[in-house]
């Protein structure tokens, strides 16, 4: 049985520089980052991943749904993209379906990714 290897993470950069995926982690309390991050890791060392972690969103984008300890949900949206995964937005979800606004936020993103390591 061959050994399964980590997939790089990465995070969706403005055209100024910003990481605003990166920035909504590091703006959360330590506690819920850690488990934020856990289940990124997971994702990484076990990609593809099913539910209840991570569910097909259509056209290429997964959500990984995270259960914080602060009793908030956050989703983080991403794709597989050229052998790694690429966050493209997070958020803390405040209803049962995901906001349309942050579901165009990172379709809008997954195009510019795709776009962009095109050329």
């Amino acid at each position: 049985m061959t050994q399964k290897q980590k997939i790089p993470l990465s995070f969706y950069r403005t055209p100024s520089g910003g990481e605003p995926v990166r920035d909504f982690i590091k703006r959360l309390p330590t506690e819920d980052r850690k488990v934020l991050g856990s289940d990124l890791l997971a994702a990484q060392w076990k990609w593809p991943v099913g539910m209840p972690l991570c569910r097909p969103m259509g056209g290429g984008l997964y959500e990984i749904r995270t259960t914080l300890p602060s009793r908030r949900i956050a989703r983080t949206l991403l794709i597989y993209w050229q052998q790694q995964l690429v966050a493209l937005n997070a958020f803390i979800k405040k209803t049962t379906t995901t906001p349309d606004a942050d579901l165009q936020l990172a379709r809008k993103r997954q195009r510019e990714t795709e776009h962009e390591k095109e050329e």
